[in-house]
């Protein structure tokens, strides 16, 4: 399981082939890249920034690939989280997925991203034209983490 807090951009071919070198189990790879976007609730989107608490962080995104592998045979798992100043077109999150099949590689993928959601410890402030605020959290992403229950 790779798990990694950075400010940098990351690969995501370099990634997958990480994940698939001397591999010929793997049936299926599974990935979800989060982007920033230029527009949100009707406001254009100048800069967005991603604070964190370093150790915490990292140490909840690998609580959270533990969780899925203990739910799903996976035979590996990456996941890659962003911080500092993004800008529109950035990526901002990795994860990827393999198993022997498809349905656990899928299914792994979305749980940890319904959970990444709700349960890391990251705080997003966007820039906008009529100034700077902090994004909330939404009910609907506690809904979707809670199906998993």
């Amino acid at each position: 399981m790779r798990i990694s807090v950075q400010a940098e951009d990351f690969d995501i071919a370099a990634e997958i082939k990480n994940l698939r070198a001397n591999r010929t189990d793997i049936g299926a790879i599974a990935t979800f890249t989060g982007l920033v976007r230029d527009i949100h609730g009707g406001k254009t989107i100048k800069k967005m920034t991603l604070e964190h608490f370093p150790a915490m962080a990292e140490k909840e995104l690998a609580k959270i690939g533990d969780q899925a592998k203990k739910r799903w045979p996976l035979e590996g798992l990456t996941i890659i989280h962003r911080y500092g100043a993004l800008y529109p077109g950035d990526n901002i999150v990795l994860v990827i997925t393999t198993s022997h099949h498809r349905e656990a590689a899928f299914d792994a993928a979305e749980f940890i991203m319904d959970w990444l959601k709700t349960d890391a410890p990251f705080w997003k402030k966007e820039q906008t034209a009529e100034g700077n605020h902090w994004v909330s959290a939404k009910a609907e992403d506690d809904a979707k983490k809670d199906r998993w229950n």
